[in-house]
């Protein structure tokens, strides 16, 4: 499976900006791009492990449980 590079602004503004093969490579496209930012840019930069773009997309805009660390 690929790994997908995603410029995500808001919560469903996203853009692809990579399909890898290599988890290394993406991973590297992301640094770079978090590294370049500007204090201005309000973009989140992401990589998925998916096996198509729309289920990338879908893995990235869908809502997340709270993590619990510990119990109560």
């Amino acid at each position: 499976m690929p790994f997908f590079v995603y410029r995500i602004v808001g919560e469903r503004d996203l853009t692809q900006l990579g399909v890898f093969d290599k988890y290394q490579e993406a991973k590297k496209l992301v640094r770079e791009r978090r590294a370049n930012a500007d204090d201005t840019d309000v973009a989140d930069y992401r990589m998925m492990h998916a096996k198509s773009p729309l289920e990338a997309e879908t893995l990235l805009t869908a809502p997340r449980d709270n993590r619990v660390i510990g119990e109560d």
